[in-house]
């Protein structure tokens, strides 16, 4: 089984690219709703969620965790696969989606072994909206440099986005005012492609491409920017990294099966993911322990 963890029901975007791409295994989404969001959180605050997150995952059976969560993978992803995992569980894995985020933004493909000489031509300018503690962690600045020096990167943090998505503000006039709130310093750049850094964010989709398109016929560009979801990128490089890790492959279970898990009211979790995934979904409540 391949676990999915998210502060809260936005990585269910993630979940369901991974299962559109790899729909044979079998999923166990965990979204701490009861504690998101983390984005305003400390680093040792999200390390410890994180590291809750996962340790149940792992005693659920799943040797593969995804960190849907851009933040926990920003802040917590590393020192839990240096620190973590060779003390505790040598023999599981966790990704999660910052790396593979800032291979598209560079222009690499999904199939590029990682560390081998590439193809990466892309220059211009990027942009990156998350949340801040996604931001603050500057990973993202981090990976870009090792990948692609060449690029320019604008990051802006927009920490009202995700409570719109959590109540459910995905359009209207309140919404859009505080998309261009923090789009508009961003689209001031003439950004080619902007990442959606967070798993909420695609939810604002539509009313965010709305506003770029916009944007472009205001300043007559050529085209407007392109914009990155993390779900589509995360699925196609999975499936790469599954490919070069059959070993891993052969733990997973493959019968199609689906859990959804959160720490907050399962009917709510439910509603919301039902509204998303456009289907009725059968979630448990469960509580995250601390890890001693």
């Amino acid at each position: 089984m391949i676990g999915v963890f998210d502060s809260g029901f936005g990585g269910l975007t993630v979940l369901d690219a991974l299962v559109a791409r790899l729909p044979r295994f079998d999923y166990l989404y965990l979204g701490d709703s009861a504690r998101a969001p983390y984005g305003a959180r400390s680093l040792d605050v999200i390390y410890e969620f994180t590291r809750e997150a996962v340790e149940f995952l792992f005693d659920a059976r799943c040797p593969l965790v995804i960190l849907a969560c851009s933040t926990a993978s920003a802040r917590a992803l590393r020192t839990l696969q240096q620190r973590h995992l060779p003390a505790r569980r040598p023999d599981r894995r966790i990704l999660g989606v910052v790396r593979p985020s800032a291979e598209a933004l560079a222009g690499l493909r999904a199939d590029a072994v990682p560390g081998a000489p590439g193809a990466v031509e892309a220059r211009g300018t990027v942009a990156v909206l998350g949340t801040a503690g996604t931001i603050g962690s500057d990973s993202y600045r981090l990976e870009l440099a090792k990948l692609a020096p060449q690029l320019r990167l604008v990051q802006q943090a927009c920490p009202l986005w995700v409570p719109l998505v959590e109540e459910g503000e995905l359009a209207g006039p309140g919404a859009e005012y505080f998309l261009r709130k923090y789009l508009d310093p961003v689209l001031a750049a003439s950004p080619d492609r902007i990442l959606l850094a967070c798993t909420h964010y695609p939810l604002l989709l539509p009313a965010i491409a709305a506003i770029v398109v916009e944007e472009r016929a205001r300043t007559r560009a050529t085209a407007p920017a392109e914009i990155l979801v993390q779900g589509d990128i995360v699925a196609a490089r999975l499936a790469a990294w599954m490919a070069r890790h059959p070993e891993m492959t052969a733990r997973l279970g493959q019968h199609g099966a689906r859990r959804f898990a959160t720490t907050d009211d399962p009917q709510w979790f439910a509603a919301r993911a039902a509204a998303l995934l456009g289907r009725e979904i059968a979630v448990e409540k469960v509580h995250l322990a601390p890890v001693v």
